[in-house]
């Protein structure tokens, strides 16, 4: 087992191994101090049919009282009315600020109980127990917690820091092969954004193969920039790389292509974007489409620049008449360069 440590306004452990789910009762009660022993559970009801028993026995077994919400999986759960639906089941449920909630599932999970844990109450002690890969090397550390809008993804929400977070990649094993390759772009956005040595091993290694070790490099650099710029005023903003076409991808698919598909691709159009721009020096989209496919990835854009474009500029990174881009300057390092909104649909096309 490998535990990573966060120092952000809140430090915590990230805990990475197998079979943690079956302590996870007992983990937590050991590591959260001056907790209660109340306990909600929050997850979608594809998660809870396959973990939620588990985690509820732990849990029990190590002396907690537990409640459990249940939401139905998908994109389209993740919006204002499930999380006031979440608020009032805390809140009819008596939970105080001493009280624990523990996210259970993917990204959407991590999301809704995150950004009802940082709210209900002005904040409460907050668990994720990731079950899917992208929200073990992603969404799960480093506090971003959101709900989607109709006019666009993530903007509603909140930075919440969680007190805690177990990762068991035992659970990895039960996800469809396209979750698990979902998670697989944000590992390779990773290498390209910050650490070329990773990056090459990602292209002559299997992600699969060697999960303890993925998984807890990922979580290192995720950790490195969170500790310098914990709610995205600077350097933070790498990690978006893909993402600001890849959410224009999710949302013109009405979330047919998933989140990790989209940034794949987004992947793909900002490298190429940025060199047929004049951005950087050299193109690295087809090195990153080669690992992209070698991990059952897409790699081409089924909507056209105007499309995206439109989307885009609702984008939680559009700031008044400009917008940030990250731009791969050679591989393993990435640079924030704020354009004119009037420039993105050229350097959408661009990439295409």
């Amino acid at each position: 087992m490998n535990r990573v440590t966060v120092n952000a306004s809140k430090d915590y452990n990230i805990y990475i191994g197998s079979g943690l789910l079956k302590n996870c009762g007992e983990m937590i009660k050991n590591e959260i101090k001056g907790s209660s022993s109340f306990a909600a559970v929050i997850t979608d009801d594809i998660v809870d049919g396959i973990y939620g028993d588990t985690v509820i026995k732990s849990l029990n077994d190590a002396g907690f009282k537990t409640v459990k919400y249940v939401f139905p999986h998908g994109e389209e759960s993740k919006s204002l009315e499930t999380y006031s639906d979440i608020i009032n089941f805390l809140a009819r449920n008596h939970l105080t600020r001493t009280d624990i909630l523990v996210s259970l599932g993917g990204g959407i999970p991590g999301d809704m109980g995150g950004f009802a844990a940082a709210t209900y109450l002005r904040g409460i002690k907050f668990i994720q127990i990731p079950t899917t890969l992208l929200s073990a090397v992603d969404s799960s550390v480093g506090g971003k917690t959101a709900v989607n809008l109709p006019t666009g993804k993530n903007l509603a929400g909140a930075f919440y820091q969680p007190d805690l977070v177990i990762c068991d990649y035992d659970t990895l094993n039960t996800l469809p092969g396209e979750i698990f390759a979902d998670g697989c772009a944000e590992v390779i956005k990773y290498g390209v954004i910050m650490d070329k040595e990773f990056f090459d091993f990602l292209k002559n290694n299997s992600i699969k193969d060697n999960i303890e070790y993925v998984i807890s490099r990922c979580v290192e650099l995720k950790r490195d920039i969170v500790d310098s710029d914990e709610k995205e005023t600077g350097i933070r903003a790498i990690l978006n790389f893909g993402h600001t076409v890849g959410h224009a991808i999710e949302i013109n698919s009405d979330f047919e292509i998933s989140h990790g598909s989209a940034v794949a691709i987004g992947m793909i159009i900002a490298s190429k974007g940025a060199f047929n721009s004049g951005l950087c020096k050299a193109d690295f989209s087809e090195e990153i489409k080669d690992v992209l496919i070698k991990n059952s990835l897409p790699v081409s854009c089924p909507f056209g620049s105007r499309e995206l474009f439109d989307v885009s500029c609702s984008d939680k990174k559009r700031s008044g008449d400009t917008i940030k881009l990250i731009i791969p300057e050679e591989m393993g390092k990435c640079v924030i360069k704020k354009i004119p909104l009037t420039s993105l649909l050229d350097f959408i096309e661009k990439g295409l």
